[in-house]
């Protein structure tokens, strides 16, 4: 097994699963998707599959044995090692103190805002705060929810942590369009157009 796939960001996530309970890779599939809209968004089946297999390999899980449920295909049932403890508690440490700074691509779209217009930027801006702001209360419900269900806070503590994130990004992106919009945020006069200065009639 390839040792990038030791590599892959959902390691941690799956080691921290088991700790959790013994599973199934169907079923830790289905919880990283449950549990994170990161993880549903970027978590196959493939992938997963062959993440596990490496970690079986490196001795981080151990399988059990075999599980059916009705007439389902038989599936291998895993449980974290002492190793895959260790492992996980050292990558967790690391990127708990380790802050990065990760590529994202709304920041790399802010920092070419000015190809919109003012008009333009302020409308797509009021978009993605409108967008937030729903997207906000459906997983404010959600963790109330699971937290009036019992599920302790530490469990969920991540989805606080990424509703104060989007909270903050809400406030900022309605704080631009309302400088955009009453003029306040300096807004260049657009370039000459390089087409009739660098086309073939140019100089």
């Amino acid at each position: 097994m390839p040792r990038r796939a030791l590599d892959n960001p959902i390691v941690p996530a799956v080691l921290g699963l088991l700790l959790e309970s013994d599973a199934h890779p169907h079923r830790l599939l289905a919880d990283l998707r449950e549990r994170s809209a990161h993880h549903a968004a970027a978590v196959n089946r493939g992938t997963l599959y062959n993440t596990v297999a490496a970690m079986a390999e490196a001795g981080w899980v151990a399988a059990l044995g075999q599980e059916r449920a009705g007439n389902r295909p038989e599936r291998t049932v895993y449980r974290i090692t002492a190793a895959g403890r260790a492992e996980l508690v050292r990558r967790l440490d690391e990127q708990i103190r380790t802050p990065e700074r990760e590529f994202w691509s709304f920041l790399g779209a802010v920092a070419h805002l000015g190809a919109l217009g003012p008009d333009g930027a302020a409308d797509a801006l009021a978009e993605r705060a409108r967008r937030l702001r729903e997207r906000t209360a459906d997983d404010e419900r959600r963790l109330a929810e699971a937290l009036a269900a019992g599920v302790p806070r530490l469990f969920v503590i991540e989805a606080e942590y990424a509703l104060d994130l989007a909270r903050t990004e809400t406030a900022w992106v309605e704080s631009l369009v309302e400088e955009i919009r009453t003029g306040t945020l300096a807004w260049p006069s657009a370039p000459a157009d390089r087409g009739r200065q660098d086309g073939p009639d140019g100089d």
